[in-house]
């Protein structure tokens, strides 16, 4: 089965192709950034981020969506440009994919790998271990991996 793994945002979303089920280590087929310029207007930003996803999903075929629900504090400022942000994934995830994505509350796929409350370092760190890379980027497609890797693992089957 493929997975496909999104860490939403408006500047940067994460996201992750793996391939694999419950019963062996799936396999990490592709993974990356979409940067949008804070420098356009929001609506240019969700129209390249429903650009870019169409062009994933397109190219690698999902049969399973696995996005991180975000949690805001009362101070972040970003909440309203991540939500539209991931409005626009879901609706790509529905109309382009024909799927319904399953949402993993941060702790729980954090937990999957061992530590609820790891930093992106200690995930890049564990996902380099558990799939032999020798170089993973600090960045939001480390989440990704780690929020597709637990789907795929069967981490779903918790929340559904």
């Amino acid at each position: 089965m493929i997975w496909l793994g999104i860490d939403p945002g408006l500047a940067i979303i994460g996201w992750a192709i793996l391939s694999g089920d419950e019963t062996c280590l799936p396999e990490i087929i592709e993974y990356g950034i979409i940067e949008t310029s804070k420098n356009i207007t929001t609506g240019e930003r969700l129209a390249e981020i429903e650009t870019d996803f169409v062009s994933i999903i397109n190219e690698f075929q999902p049969e399973g969506i696995a996005i991180e629900m975000p949690f805001f504090n009362r101070q972040i400022k970003a909440a309203g440009g991540v939500l539209q942000a991931l409005g626009v994934i879901n609706l790509v995830c529905f109309r382009d994919a024909h799927l319904t994505p399953i949402f993993l509350h941060q702790s729980s796929w954090k937990a999957h790998l061992g530590n609820g409350r790891a930093k992106k370092a200690e995930i890049a760190s564990t996902l380099q271990q558990l799939f032999d890379l020798p170089d993973l980027p600090i960045d939001d497609s480390v989440d990704a991996i780690a929020i597709a890797y637990s789907a795929c693992c069967g981490l779903r089957n918790m929340i559904d």
